[in-house]
């Protein structure tokens, strides 16, 4: 009873956050600078996130969410309020990464302070269970790693998640129930030390 009242709950949030970020997208399309500057607030540790795995460097990957931020406010009117505005964001995002990725940008591999950025930037979680995130997540391949950040962080659906990476749901979901498994060994060997 209580799994269905906290899945209810959950629903209840996401809904309300995907009104609250269409709402935004809605009021910047309109001209609207400090709508922009709360969805800012709202999303930008889930767009530099995906930039980061995309672009697997912390610079590039701030330059990546700057340009995103201003191609939401050239194109806001774009948004059509139909999907996932988070979904909308993220594409954005991708689609800017890849571009990034296409003129040459670097292919170094992420550098783990980068990595431990992203869950450093979220709220409510003590530094102890930060520390655990961040060493967590580095025992994750880098596919496995980015498709747990965009649910986890962003709260994006499985669904969403394959069309945004353009994998089959098949796989994201075999991935990310991998990655927990992972996740899930390194946790339980972590506490018994």
């Amino acid at each position: 009873m209580l799994i269905l009242l906290g899945t209810q709950t959950m629903e209840h949030d996401r809904a309300e956050e995907n009104r609250e970020l269409e709402r935004m997208l809605l009021e910047v399309a309109a001209g609207e600078l400090e709508a922009l500057a709360q969805l800012y607030e709202r999303t930008r540790t889930a767009v530099y996130g995906l930039a980061l795995s995309y672009v697997k460097n912390a610079h590039d990957a701030q330059d990546v969410t700057q340009d995103t931020f201003v191609r939401v406010w050239d194109s806001a009117h774009q948004y059509r309020p139909q999907g996932s505005p988070m979904g909308w964001l993220l594409t954005v995002c991708r689609n800017l990464a890849l571009m990034k990725l296409r003129q040459g940008a670097r292919h170094a591999d992420l550098e783990e302070e980068e990595w431990n950025a992203i869950p450093a930037q979220q709220e409510g979680l003590s530094v102890e269970e930060r520390e655990l995130l961040q060493t967590a997540l580095g025992q994750l391949e880098e596919q496995e790693r980015r498709i747990v950040i965009l649910h986890a962080v962003t709260g994006l659906k499985h669904r969403e998640i394959s069309a945004l990476l353009e994998l089959p749901l098949a796989t994201v979901l075999s991935k990310y129930h991998r990655a927990l498994k992972k996740m899930r060994v390194f946790l339980k060997g972590d506490d018994t030390q």
